[in-house]
């Protein structure tokens, strides 16, 4: 298997409060890896160390076989890890090819490169517009990204990831607020992009979850209880008990 993120052990503490407890996991290319569970679950704090927002209380984070367990997040996206957010993080009055040129100058810096104008870099100009064609913004490469709508603000912020030429792409409710059309374009993006990544998906449309993933973890508060396939987790009767609604 080609693991490029693993999760292992790991722990994260706020005082008396355990938000995340033990918890592996490993995100293979090739594979959409969901992580579905209720609110409060521990399903962000889980991306966060993942990521590097904060270190974990105990445990270790490995990423293309390094141990970055200690690195930040900005030094984690230059090796290969992106990741996109519950809440829109876009540049709302900048153009979409805009957003995406930015984020590939935060990957591709040239701070030796001091007399040319940033934004007229052609490696930067090339990977954000080959990120947004990606993602299907080649029509509104030129509009403003704050009057796109929802479905494509979204597909934005993976066109921005895709522009620092991740292995690993962490998504966090890639799926939310979307309508049927949005939804169905997204797993088609999720499905192209998985052959050349390896994703980790945090989602709460079940449906939409069960469509796409080749293996979920279900967590409840901060613990995992049961990881495996679809129908695996589909038939477990912790979880059927515990999320999916059966008594």
């Amino acid at each position: 298997m080609d693991i490029l993120l693993r999760g292992k052990n790991l722990t994260r503490r706020w005082g008396g409060l355990v938000a995340v407890n033990n918890v592996s996991l490993d995100l293979e290319r090739g594979k959409v890896h969901a992580v579905i569970g209720t609110n409060g679950a521990g399903k962000s704090t889980l991306i966060n160390l993942l990521s590097g927002e904060f270190p974990p209380s105990s445990g270790q984070v490995e990423l293309i076989g390094q141990d970055v367990s200690q690195w930040p997040q900005p030094r984690r996206a230059r090796a290969g890890l992106g990741r996109s957010y519950q809440r829109n993080t876009i540049y709302p009055s900048f153009s979409v090819l805009e957003n995406c040129r930015l984020s590939a100058q935060a990957q591709h810096q040239q701070a030796w490169a001091f007399w040319r104008q940033a934004e007229t870099d052609p490696t930067t100009q090339n990977l954000g517009q080959e990120a947004a064609v990606r993602v299907g913004l080649v029509d509104v490469l030129d509009r403003q990204a704050g009057f796109l709508s929802h479905g494509q603000k979204r597909q934005l912020e993976i066109a921005m990831c895709l522009a620092t030429c991740p292995q690993v792409l962490l998504l966090d409710e890639p799926l939310a607020g979307m309508g049927a059309e949005e939804t169905e374009r997204m797993l088609a993006l999720l499905q192209e992009l998985k052959k050349e990544h390896a994703i980790l998906l945090v989602e709460h449309d079940m449906d939409a979850v069960f469509r796409i993933a080749d293996r979920i973890t279900v967590m409840v508060n901060g613990n995992v209880i049961a990881s495996g396939t679809p129908d695996e987790v589909r038939n477990n009767p912790d979880v059927r008990n515990a999320y999916l609604g059966d008594h």
